[in-house]
C-alpha cells in the first residue's frame, strides 16, 4: 500500500482488462487507486493493483458511496462492463432502489445518467476513462490494409443511421447488415453474440457497425472492440467492421488489425457524414 497523502481516484471496476489499463494510467498520473469491484464480475487480481479495494455485490450503492467518502474520493472513473444477464438478479439496497424508482426504465442510459447525478450530488465527479487511456481511442480512416468495397461502403451508409437510431432508443451499440438488410441488432447478449448470430442467419459477407449511442455519456459504457471482436467476425464470415472514430475503444488494436488483414477483413474508423 502507498501512503495516503496523494490525491485518490475512485475506480469502479467491471470485467476484463480495462480496469487494469485504467489503473496504469491513474498510477502514471500520480494518483492513488481506491477501487470498488463486484464479485463474479471483477478480476480478483485487481486487489493487488489498488491502494485500497472493497468488494461489493451489485446494487450496494450506499456502501459504495460510504467507501469513497471514507477514502476522501471526490473523482471516480468507471472501467469495464458488467455482465448484463448476471446482473438481472441484482438486489438493490435502499440508495439503489431509490435511484431505480426515479428512472423511467431500466435501460442502461437512464440508469447511468441517474447514477452520475447521484454521485455528483454527493460531491463526486465522474471522469472519462479516456483521460487515463487516450491511446485506446479509435482513429479515423482505414485501419488495416483493405479499404471497404463499394458494396461494404453501401452497407455502412445504409446501416449507420439505423445503428444511431437504435442507439438513441438505448437498445444496443452494434448492428450487423448485409445487402442493405438489417441482419442482427445487439441487445443484452453483447456484440460478439450478435455477430455470431448474424453469421448463422446470413452467412459470409456481413458488415458490422459499432457506434456511440446518441445521448450516451462518454464516462460510462463506451462502445468497445478488440481482438475477440475480429475472432468473432472470422467465425461468422463477416467482411467489414465500421467503428465510430474517436468514440469507440479499440483494445489490442495491433493484434486485431493483423488478424483482420490476414483474414481480408476491412476495418475502418468512420465518422458520420454530418460530423
Amino acid at each position: 500500500m502507498n501512503g495516503t497523502s496523494r490525491r485518490a481516484i475512485g475506480l469502479i471496476a467491471g470485467e476484463g482488462r480495462f480496469p487494469f489499463l485504467v489503473s496504469q494510467g491513474i498510477r502514471q498520473q500520480g494518483y492513488r487507486i481506491v477501487a470498488a469491484g463486484f464479485r463474479e464480475h471483477t478480476s480478483e487480481e485487481l486487489y493487488a493493483v489498488a491502494d485500497s479495494m472493497v468488494w461489493l455485490r451489485l446494487g450496494q450503492l450506499g456502501k459504495l458511496l460510504t467507501y469513497f467518502k471514507d477514502n476522501d474520493v471526490d473523482r471516480v472513473v468507471f472501467a469495464g462492463p458488467i455482465n448484463k444477464p448476471k446482473a438481472l438478479g441484482m438486489i438493490p439496497d435502499f440508495r439503489a432502489a431509490r435511484l431505480l424508482f426515479r428512472t423511467r426504465s431500466k435501460h442502461d442510459g437512464e440508469i447511468f445518467q441517474a447514477l452520475i447525478h447521484t454521485l455528483r450530488n454527493e460531491g463526486i465527479e465522474v471522469l472519462s476513462p479516456l483521460s487515463f487511456v487516450p491511446a485506446l481511442k479509435t482513429p479515423e480512416g482505414i485501419l488495416g490494409k483493405r479499404k471497404p468495397s463499394k458494396k461494404e461502403e453501401a452497407d455502412i451508409s445504409f446501416g449507420w443511421p439505423l445503428a444511431k437510431e437504435i442507439g438513441s432508443l438505448d437498445i444496443g451499440q452494434c448492428l450487423v447488415v448485409k445487402d442493405n438488410i438489417v441482419i442482427a441488432v445487439e441487445a443484452v447478449e453483447g456484440s460478439d453474440a450478435t455477430i455470431l448470430r448474424a453469421g448463422e442467419l446470413a452467412g459470409p459477407g456481413c458488415v458490422v457497425i459499432k457506434v456511440f449511442k446518441p445521448g450516451q455519456t462518454e464516462t460510462i459504457d463506451q462502445p468497445a472492440v478488440g481482438l475477440q471482436t475480429i475472432r468473432s467476425m472470422v467465425q461468422a464470415g463477416a467482411s467489414c467492421l465500421a467503428l465510430e472514430a474517436e468514440e469507440c475503444l479499440f483494445f489490442d488494436r495491433q493484434d486485431a488489425i493483423e488478424l483482420a488483414d490476414a483474414q481480408d477483413i476491412s476495418v475502418v474508423g468512420y465518422c458520420s457524414p454530418d460530423d
